[in-house]
């Protein structure tokens, strides 16, 4: 009697399970630039690509992992065997005090490939509109599954991240690229290829104006200060802040791809602002990075780095919502990371430190330097992950609402101007990549 009335409903038939459709039949191969190869069958686009290899030990969201900018040129590896069986949602939301346009982390996919041991063939989720291969094809990702993604993430643990090509289709028999070959996106300034072009507003209405200097910016970001009540104005990455800084209550640093080195025009720009302005400053990932370089670190290329929802962090100093001494479970995403140097700069303190590998995790103004700024290099928005931090976003907009009460009000003026004033260039500057 069931099964008689789920095949006369189809709408309940569909929601058990939707089948995603044939696969392509094209053979696929992933080189790596060390010499070993991994064969296995195409899905997504049919194209060859090149892109650094990286692996994510994240169980879900391989939707967030693939629209966040952090993943621009790579090849993304999920340790998890089956991806895609809930499908891909419509990627479409309001732009108003709850949200900011899109329910994922940025417009489109933006890793380069995806490389998954067991692609589903069938997705059942309430919000899926389309299977993960159909998403893929539609975007122009190509993608490879039935590899042994546990022996390529021990390589990459072993070896560190490694340039990479996907060979598809008829590239297959095509002799493997040499060394020189292989293309490798950290000497490319990947931030400005995915920052905002143009200043734009968010939640104009909130009580409080925040300015974010967009390196890359994961949407849960965006619509974690708009939640909380922010006027949010999103711009470039190079803008520069210090001219219209005095018409805002904060400035937030987003995440971004790449080497941090390429933006160090904008750390030279954070570092006046720091010196000048006493409002409240948080940057996330790459926005941390830059925090740390203005105040005189050094940002270093990590082995593998930290790509997962589980990375847990030890607080070394108690602020707002966060306990010295106890342990945060992480979402991560990135590359690179600041030194521990010892002293630390003047006015500087370490936040947290990473308990598996001992890396720093945040870094923070000290009481004495009379200053408000965080920086953390995981997420506490998550999108995907844990939530073990998610009231630092809280603690940052009500700080900046405190020092807004305590201070006179400021006429604004239009920052589009910034952008046309005569003499403003956007920076071209590239720098070598941290070895």
């Amino acid at each position: 009697m069931i099964a008689r009335t789920i095949l006369r409903n189809q709408v309940i038939f569909r929601g058990l399970a939707t089948h995603a459709g044939p696969l392509t039949a094209l053979p696929a191969v992933l080189h790596l630039k060390t010499g070993q190869s991994f064969a296995g069958r195409s899905f997504g686009a049919p194209k060859s690509i090149f892109g650094e290899t990286v692996f994510s030990t994240s169980i879900t969201s391989y939707t967030e992992s693939m629209t966040d900018p952090s993943y621009r040129g790579q090849i993304l590896v999920f340790t998890t065997p089956l991806i895609g069986n809930y499908g891909v949602p419509l990627n479409k939301a309001p732009i108003d005090s709850q949200d900011v346009g899109v329910v994922l982390e940025s417009q489109g996919v933006q890793c380069s490939a995806v490389v998954v041991a067991d692609v589903a063939e069938k997705f059942s989720h309430h919000a899926a509109v389309e299977s993960l291969a159909s998403w893929c094809r539609r975007s122009n990702i190509p993608g490879i599954t039935g590899v042994d993604t546990r022996e390529i993430t021990r390589l990459l643990r072993d070896q560190g991240t490694t340039l990479g090509h996907l060979a598809v289709g008829a590239d297959v028999s095509v002799t493997p690229p040499t060394p020189e070959q292989y293309w490798d996106p950290s000497t490319e300034n990947l931030v400005d290829q995915v920052s905002t072009k143009v200043p734009y507003q968010l939640n104009p209405t909130g009580d409080v104006k925040i300015a974010v200097l967009d390196f890359g910016a994961k949407a849960n970001i965006l619509r974690s200060l708009v939640r909380r009540n922010a006027a949010v104005t999103v711009l470039p990455w190079d803008f520069d802040f210090n001219s219209i800084r005095d018409q805002f209550d904060g400035l937030f640093l987003t995440n971004g791809p790449g080497d941090p080195a390429h933006c160090l025009d904008a750390a030279m720009k954070l570092r006046q602002t720091l010196q000048e302005w006493d409002k409240p400053v948080f940057g996330i990932c790459m926005g941390h990075q830059i925090i740390g370089m203005a105040a005189g670190l050094e940002a270093y290329r990590m082995t593998f780095g930290n790509r997962g929802h589980n990375q847990p962090v030890l607080a070394l100093a108690s602020s707002g919502s966060i306990t010295a001494g106890r342990v945060y479970v992480t979402s991560q995403n990135h590359q690179y990371a600041l030194k521990l140097s010892d002293p630390f700069p003047q006015g500087w303190e370490p936040f947290f430190i990473n308990c598996n590998d001992s890396s720093v995790e945040g870094i923070k103004s000290t009481a004495a330097s009379g200053r408000k700024v965080w920086g953390v290099q995981f997420h506490p928005e998550s999108a995907g992950g844990p939530l073990d931090t998610i009231e630092m976003f809280t603690d940052f907009v009500d700080e900046c609402r405190s020092q807004k009460l305590s201070l006179p009000e400021f006429t604004p003026v239009d920052i589009t101007s910034s952008l046309k004033a005569p003499g403003y260039t956007v920076p071209l500057r590239r720098v070598t990549a941290v070895a």
